[in-house]
């Protein structure tokens, strides 16, 4: 797959089917219409590509320091190999691309894309004001050259498969219902950094994860995750939270890697999160903590005992 960190130049010299969007997530609706897409493309001969917007349009309409991402944009462009695409451009968002009329900014893809098909969902709007909907699109189409498709919002149990859904999910702790929307497990990642070692004193070492500001972690609690380090996929307990039975202190991630021995400071680490085991709690001793910890080690290993 190319990879494009704006509009390619030179244009392309053979046509191309296209979507647009955040696509934050790459969930099972975003899978469903690139998949649509692809499809298509390939019995009409066409490049199948993406256009997704970074940073995400209301991190710069309505700046908010508690918006956070579900994936990072590499994670996003690994997704849409994974997938099948031809092509992905990373558009840089701004406040100016934001005021470019809707009929504007569809000429330049057209021209620069060889565009003849563009795949959206049925309340897909671009540019001033939204004013490109699916209506104006199609009126732009027919003029330029190109056609414009919707398919249906992807239903699972009682409503549609959403961003804002999978949100909502991961601020309740529910990782298994947001995995189910996503089709794959929930992950962050980032560097393990120094902690506190007080997991070391009480006999379940952790890694303290620095997860970027921007990325959306899960509820506090206790999880059973698969961390991979260098290449590597082990079965933890991770543990969310301000540590109450300590010192309340700032949010922190961190995670005991099972059967594990050695050294992780300053690698990158994964962690995917499989179940939600319990909430974070205070314990009256570090002697309940250490046997409520090693409760949490074996529920764990029941749930991940078959392997990713």
């Amino acid at each position: 797959m190319q990879t494009y960190h704006d509009l390619p130049d030179p244009p392309f010299t053979s046509p191309s089917n296209l979507t647009i969007g955040n696509f934050d997530g790459v969930h099972l609706g975003h899978q469903a219409l690139i998949r649509a897409l692809i499809a298509d493309a390939r019995a009409a001969g066409r490049q199948a590509g993406v256009l997704t917007f970074h940073p995400h349009p209301a991190a710069v309409l309505r700046p908010n320091p508690d918006h956070r991402y579900l994936t990072t944009v590499d994670q996003r462009l690994a997704v849409f190999e994974q997938l099948g695409l031809d092509f992905a451009i990373v558009y840089p968002f701004s406040r100016a691309t934001a005021a470019t009329p809707a009929r504007e900014f569809m000429a330049q893809l057209h021209a620069s894309l060889d565009l003849e098909s563009l795949w959206v969902g049925p309340d897909f709007a671009l540019g001033r004001n939204r004013e490109g909907n699916v209506e104006a699109l199609r009126a732009f189409g027919a003029t330029d050259g190109y056609t414009v498709h919707t398919i249906d919002p992807h239903l699972l149990g009682d409503g549609e498969v959403r961003s804002g859904r999978i949100r909502n999910d991961l601020l309740a702790g529910d990782v298994e219902g947001a995995a189910e929307q996503l089709g794959r497990l929930y992950e962050v990642d980032g560097e393990v950094v120094d902690g506190a070692h007080r997991g070391r004193t009480i006999g379940f070492p952790t890694a303290n994860l620095d997860v970027p500001a921007d990325r959306l972690v899960p509820a506090n609690g206790v999880y059973a995750t698969w961390a991979t380090v260098d290449g590597q996929r082990h079965a933890s307990v991770t543990n969310i939270g301000v540590r109450p039975s300590f010192d309340n202190g700032q949010r922190t991630v961190e995670t005991h890697l099972l059967d594990f021995q050695g050294d992780l400071y300053g690698q990158h680490l994964i962690l995917e999160f499989v179940a939600r085991l319990r909430p974070e709690m205070r314990f009256p001793s570090v002697d309940a903590l250490r046997e409520q910890i090693a409760r949490d080690v074996e529920a764990a290993r029941g749930l991940l005992q078959d392997g990713p």
